[in-house]
This record gives structure tokens, C-alpha cells and sequence, in this order.
């Protein structure tokens, strides 16, 4: 399962997440890979390097908060690096923004893993990938290592993560919007504008009134937060084995074909006319696949509480999603 930013599967699952299409193994067929690959230092490891690099990027945006810059630019320069190798104690500015962006990503990851060992699936530690990337990771996953077999297993495992993310992620960007400067940093050729998804439009309108939402210069912590929202976004796509994916197949087993189709498809004119990136992910989900393997049980049905976590996924979904996510300027 994934938490992160690419889509996931859940047989030998996930942001960031890319793994088999079957639930069920086939016969004669086992995983292979090194056992220190699945080992707990192995995911020590990965989680440290994934901090070091979170860190970076932390400070730099920290540095550009101060400075009343955009937070996200493309100017992570030979400059900065040298000034960090000169003086390493500036990595203690990336602390907000780096603990709040992986103690979101660790909750989505534990929300699986944890919903996993309930229904005694096999399933690894979360992997936490490192990454040269604008927020210095690629996200987590987890591995699944045994089949589901019923869709309320299927269901609990795939709605966990994304709402333990979103009840860690709402806190710190309330926190974040209280903390935040009011009014847009001038841009540079470099910046990078952030979307507002309705969350932080809401939350600022409560928090902050008088204040436009769409003019206010999120804080580190809240830059960690709308990564964290974004993310939930993108795994709620209710579409092919993304985590929407999962619950919209637990919800209405194979018609849930009519809805993942119609969602890619919608993806094409979003990409043309909100955020080119959508076309990369329709691509991702082609290449994927956007069907779901069947569960071994698929008669049994969701109960009352599970079809009203239904409609709890939904509203995170509709309070996490903006059309337009990045504006490069």
C-alpha cells in the first residue's frame, strides 16, 4: 500500500508504489529477493536517508520562508548545498517541515500495515523512499505478502491509510495556517504556487478571518501538510489499485470497472486544461492497469459502518483534491 504519491497495488504492493496485479500467487510462483531487502535495518535505512534528504529540502524551504520567498522553487543551488556542508547545523531549519511530512506519510503507512495485521495478512515495515525530488522523497509503501480474501478485509486495508493520514495532516496545517504569514511572497522565475484544496480554504476562513486563503504564505509545517493532502488525494483516485481503487472495488465489485475508466478518462481533460501532470498520471494508471483483481471471497457485502466510511473518504477526498495543484512560474 502506498501512501505516497504513485499508485499502489495491494499483492506485492505499492506513490512509490508500483508492484504485481494478484491477489492470489500463482502457483508455484514465490517472491525473490535478498532477505536483507525485507529486513528491519533495510527499512531503517531507507527511513534515515529519507530524513537526511527531507531535511534538505526542509531547510531550503525554511530559508525561503524567512526570506519571503515561495517556499517550493527550482533553486536548490550549488550555493545552498555549500553553505550546508560549511555550516551542517542549518539542517535543524528542515526539522518542521520534514517531521510533519513523514510523520503523515509513516501514519498512511501504519493505517495499512496495522488493518494488515487484524485481517493477518503478511505484510513488510513501510518502505520510505529517499529522492532528489522538490520534497525529497518519493513517499512510502508497504509490500502485502499474502492474499486478501474477503472486500471488508480489502476495504479496511485500502480506507486506513488515507484517513489515519488526513486526521494526522489536518492538525498540523491548522497549526501551520495560525503560524503563516498573510499575503503571496513576490514570485520568481523559479517559484512554485500552490493549489488550495478546500481544506486549507476552510480551515483558514476559521483560523485566520479577513484573511484571503488564497493569499497567505504557508509555513514550513503547512508546506509538509499540503504535500500530505495531496498525496491523500491522489491514492484516493477512485481508479485501478490506487486506494480509492480498493474501496470503490470493495464497495461495488466488478462494476467498479464503469467508474475507474470514467475517472482515467477524466484525467485527460484535466491535464489539457488544470495541471499537465494528470496526463503523466493517466499514463502511470494505463501502464498499471485499471482494473482490480478479483478478492478470493467477493460475495460478502460491506456493513452500515463501513458504508459510511464510504462517504467519510469521499468528503477527504473532495476536501483534499484541487484541480490544479502546481503553478510554475
Amino acid at each position: 500500500m502506498g501512501d505516497g504519491l504513485y499508485p499502489e497495488r495491494l499483492s506485492e504492493p505499492l506513490l512509490t508504489d508500483l508492484p504485481p496485479s494478484h491477489l492470489e500467487p500463482k502457483p508455484g510462483w514465490r517472491p525473490r529477493g535478498h532477505p536483507w531487502l525485507t529486513s528491519l535495518p533495510f527499512h531503517l535505512l531507507l527511513f534515515f536517508l529519507t530524513v537526511l534528504t527531507t531535511l534538505i529540502v526542509g531547510a531550503h524551504i525554511a530559508l525561503n520562508y524567512a526570506r519571503d520567498l515561495p517556499g517550493f522553487d527550482w533553486d536548490l543551488s550549488w550555493t545552498f548545498f555549500s553553505s550546508l556542508w560549511g555550516a551542517p547545523s542549518l539542517l535543524r531549519l528542515g526539522l518542521p517541515f520534514s517531521l510533519t511530512l513523514l510523520s503523515i506519510l509513516l501514519a498512511h503507512e501504519l493505517g495499512h500495515y496495522l488493518a494488515c495485521r487484524r485481517y493477518g495478512i503478511r505484510a513488510t515495515y513501510p518502505y520510505f523512499i529517499p529522492a532528489p525530488t522538490l520534497i525529497g522523497t518519493l513517499g512510502a509503501f508497504i509490500r502485502i505478502k499474502s492474499p486478501i480474501v474477503t472486500r471488508r478485509a480489502l476495504f479496511d486495508v485500502g480506507v486506513s491509510g488515507p484517513l489515519v493520514g488526513f486526521v494526522v495532516a489536518i492538525p498540523a496545517l491548522a497549526l501551520a495556517i495560525l503560524h503563516s504569514k498573510a499575503g503571496l511572497p513576490p514570485g520568481s522565475p523559479d517559484s512554485i504556487t500552490l493549489g488550495n484544496p478546500l481544506s486549507v480554504i476552510l480551515l483558514t476562513k476559521l483560523l485566520r478571518p479577513g484573511i484571503d486563503p488564497a493569499a497567505i504564505s504557508l509555513h514550513p509545517i503547512g508546506c509538509a501538510a499540503w504535500v500530505g493532502l495531496f498525496a491523500t488525494a491522489l491514492n484516493l483516485l477512485p481508479v485501478g489499485q490506487l486506494d480509492g481503487g480498493h474501496i470503490l472495488y470493495a464497495v461495488l465489485g466488478e462494476r467498479h470497472r464503469t467508474v475507474s475508466r470514467g475517472l482515467f478518462l477524466a484525467l485527460v481533460p484535466l491535464g489539457v486544461f488544470c495541471w499537465a501532470g494528470w496526463m503523466l498520471w493517466a499514463v502511470i494508471l494505463l501502464i498499471v492497469g485499471l482494473r482490480h483483481p478479483v478478492v478470493i471471497a467477493p460475495s460478502e457485502r460491506l456493513d452500515g459502518v463501513r458504508r459510511f466510511l464510504v462517504l467519510v473518504a469521499v468528503l477527504v477526498f473532495v476536501l483534499t483534491f484541487v484541480p490544479t495543484p502546481f503553478s510554475i512560474h
